[in-house]
């Protein structure tokens, strides 16, 4: 029953969007997304565009966008600004605003929907839309460090899978002579059909 009464409320949610998006009026929606950047110094970026969308079939006046979610003890802007206006949004039109921080303090950040305000001809109120929400970010996250292969660095043998071809050439390792390769197929019987690699030099 209580399905089947979510089933019936989205519906009804899904036919008054289709029926504002199709009058008369500027029916404005919009898209936040952030996402986060490592750069090699250690520091972090957030790059963040909003897509104000006006699926109306009317014109939105003195259409303005402010995200001022970002406190400022825990980003620096570098680049853009949190906030931008224009002086119209025609029906059917999108518009596209970006910029970009750089994050200071370590944590998880969960932030707010930015806020739309236009006008529209027929009212004198000021009409308000909200942004669609970001997903958490995990600013300056521990991560583990990369793994590299060392293969070479390890005296003896390395088992490789699944070989079938012969293999035979040289391979340079920094400080030492080349180091010939040999890779030959194992009998099918074998664990997990792998080959033998031989350090010859």
């Amino acid at each position: 029953m209580a399905q089947s009464t979510l089933i019936w409320a989205a519906l009804a949610l899904l036919l008054v969007s289709s029926a504002l998006g199709s009058s008369d009026v500027p029916f404005i929606v919009a898209h936040k997304k952030a996402s986060l950047t490592r750069l090699k110094s250690g520091a972090e970026r957030v790059s963040v565009s909003i897509h104000i969308y006006n699926q109306g079939s009317s014109t939105a006046y003195d259409v303005s966008l402010t995200d001022d979610s970002w406190s400022q003890d825990v980003f620096d802007i570098v680049s853009g600004n949190t906030s931008n206006s224009w002086e119209r949004l025609d029906g059917g039109g999108l518009l596209t605003h970006s910029f970009e921080l750089e994050g200071k303090t370590k944590g998880l950040f969960y932030g707010a929907p930015a806020v739309i305000t236009f006008r529209i001809p027929t009212k004198a109120a000021l009409q308000e839309a909200y942004s669609t929400p970001i997903l958490p970010l995990d600013v300056l996250a521990d991560r583990p460090p990369e793994k590299k292969f060392e293969g070479v660095k390890i005296a003896g043998t390395i088992w490789l899978s699944n070989f079938c071809d012969l293999l035979y050439g040289p391979v340079c390792v920094p400080d030492r002579d080349p180091i010939e390769i040999q890779c030959w197929q194992r009998k099918q019987e074998e664990a997990l059909n792998s080959k033998r690699l031989d350090f010859n030099g």
